[in-house]
């Protein structure tokens, strides 16, 4: 376990049972997070401002082709890597690092089912942040129900024109590449990637959120928009393989993103009580808050172990990973909102104060239980792969 500098032992990050090389990688993206993300988070919130420059140094880490091939600029890492990463970019800002995480889902998109020209077109530059990039399945009126999408491509010579609309984008606006699921038959779900710039894509305004401020969210607008077939990723029909496959290391990165949030104000609220008084004495003094905190820990180390097993299992291609995932995405999420919800308690009316990170680490990890499948799905995925017959 890293050290703290004022106590014996935290569990800001845990490096236990790691490789050398896993502990480097972890090593660097805690760093990155105390030098590029923690001093500057609390502005972004602020502001709303997705802050392009620090994504590509971020780049220069390898963080923005994760899994991506080394042929076409990635680093060819694992899923543990990646939850390695993206649990230490958290501690330092959740919402940049949760679309770090989505760009490297598009990227691995792209790798895993693209083309050799595709790859070559695209993974480069994408690996550099040189070209941002927004995941696209959910529409106005289908969120959980991905199979009642409206979102139609139509074939027309060389092209597909497509209609309809995407909703909660992440980026919208700001990213190039746009991996929209789509149908392309009745019962047919296709992945076909639209380029910013191409006529008839538009995006609907910076919606007004709770937290992950520092991106934008859009509707993603397609009307008559124009698209090469050569731009189909994988075959058609395959839309929904793709976009199930990307959510399953999906879900673990927003885990991973929760547990960073989380070990942050865990860490946070263990100095807080120790240096406050209240009745002429520590509040770590009361028993009620060490028997909190402990609680607090217990939780966010079950949550770790979940993670990292559920990330070996998916790189493994293990039996029934997906469940795994889905397992390890509604524990974490769920038990580390709770720690810094009670390390805001903990802050007292201090922890309500935007001077503090708390809230905003509480703002941010709250989306988690909703995106990449609501925690109640998460529980459709577990509950039928238990009752599903041999």
């Amino acid at each position: 376990m890293i050290q703290s500098s004022s106590r014996s032992v935290s569990l800001l990050i845990n490096d236990q049972n790691l490789e050398e090389d896993q502990r480097l990688i972890q090593k660097t993206a805690y760093e990155f997070a105390e030098q590029e993300l923690a001093p500057n988070a609390a502005e972004w919130d602020e502001n709303k401002h997705f802050p392009l420059d620090v994504y590509k140094k971020a780049a220069e880490l390898g963080f923005a082709g994760i899994y991506v091939s080394e042929k076409y600029g990635g680093c060819g890492l694992g899923r543990l890597e990646a939850t390695l990463i993206f649990e230490g970019l958290s501690t330092g800002c959740v919402g940049s690092s949760a679309y770090i995480s989505i760009h490297n889902m598009c990227a691995w998109m792209i790798d895993q089912f693209g083309n050799e020209e595709q790859k070559q077109r695209w993974l480069p530059e994408m690996c550099l942040f040189e070209k941002f990039s927004s995941y696209c399945l959910t529409e106005p009126d289908s969120g959980s129900d991905a199979q009642a999408m409206k979102t139609f491509a139509k074939e027309e010579g060389d092209y597909f024109v497509l209609n309809g609309s995407k909703a909660f984008i992440s980026a919208a606006g700001a990213s190039d590449y746009y991996l929209i699921m789509c149908k392309t038959g009745e019962k047919e779900v296709s992945c076909i990637l639209v380029e910013k710039g191409t006529p008839g894509l538009s995006f609907g305004k910076n919606e007004f959120k709770m937290g992950w401020n520092v991106q934008p969210t859009r509707l993603v607008i397609l009307e008559d928009c124009k698209v090469p077939k050569g731009n189909l990723i994988g075959s058609r029909g395959q839309g929904f393989k793709i976009a199930l496959q990307g959510l399953d290391g999906g879900r673990l990165n927003i885990a991973a993103c929760s547990l960073g949030g989380a070990a942050r104000c865990l860490d946070t609220a263990t100095d807080y009580i120790k240096g406050r008084k209240q009745f002429g004495r520590p509040l770590a003094d009361n028993q009620h808050l060490q028997f909190k905190l402990a609680q607090m820990a217990i939780e966010l180390e079950a949550s770790r172990l979940m993670v990292r097993h559920a990330a070996r299992l998916l790189t493994d291609k293990s039996p029934n990973y997906t469940m795994y995932c889905a397992m390890a995405k509604k524990l974490a999420t769920d038990r580390c909102f709770d720690i810094v919800n009670d390390a805001l308690q903990m802050h007292g009316g201090y922890g309500y104060l935007k001077e503090y990170p708390i809230e905003r680490f509480l703002r941010d990890l709250r989306v988690h239980q909703i995106l990449e499948g609501t925690n109640e799905i998460m529980m459709h995925i577990i509950q039928r792969t238990l009752l599903k017959d041999a």
